[in-house]
């Protein structure tokens, strides 16, 4: 029985380190990009993202703790909007700073994250209008330590962009 027990162990032991070697040989440098879709005009699917009060109806991350204390600072929209957020340990402590913004075309946010570790990154979105849709594209990038290229991993932009698919398009009628 103890026998057993070593082996499930040392089982256990081997798959921690296969899974600290691999997050360990993740660059430092990331550049993650994702595009949708979205049967909505330009106008309505910038506002989403332009106006960080609309974010916790799609944003991935707000789903994960509903009750994180947002607070927002600066222009109530665009350039110099600043959105901050404190919650659980899924989502944990930071902030967003709209740092350019051109409408209908592009988004640049500069995100700091005080907890669980201190960090940042730079998100961007750009919009491309095609007739009655336009196509977001998301990309964050920046430099990770190694809980950063951990948490890489689990990155849900699909998620983010399918949620603000739904509220543009129901927003513009679609």
């Amino acid at each position: 029985m103890i026998k057993k027990i070593l082996i499930v162990i040392a089982g256990i032991a081997v798959i921690i380190v296969a899974i600290a070697v691999f997050v360990a040989l993740q660059p430092a440098e990331f550049r993650i990009e994702r595009t949708a879709t979205i049967a909505a005009p330009a106008p309505e699917v910038f506002a989403q993202v332009n106006d960080l009060h609309n974010w916790q109806a799609w944003s991935p991350w707000a789903k994960l703790d509903p009750q994180a204390k947002v607070t927002f600072e600066g222009a109530p929209a665009g350039q110099g909007a600043v959105f901050t957020w404190s919650g659980n340990d899924d989502v944990g402590e930071g902030s967003m700073t709209l740092a350019e913004s051109r409408p209908n075309e592009l988004i640049r946010i500069q995100v700091a994250f005080v907890r669980p570790f201190e960090g940042g990154n730079v998100s961007e979105f750009a919009f491309k209008p095609d007739g009655p849709q336009t196509a977001v594209t998301w990309t964050m990038s920046g430099r990770n330590g190694f809980i950063g290229k951990a948490m890489c991993l689990f990155v849900d932009m699909e998620k983010g962009l399918a949620q603000m698919k739904a509220v543009a398009e129901a927003a513009a009628g679609g």
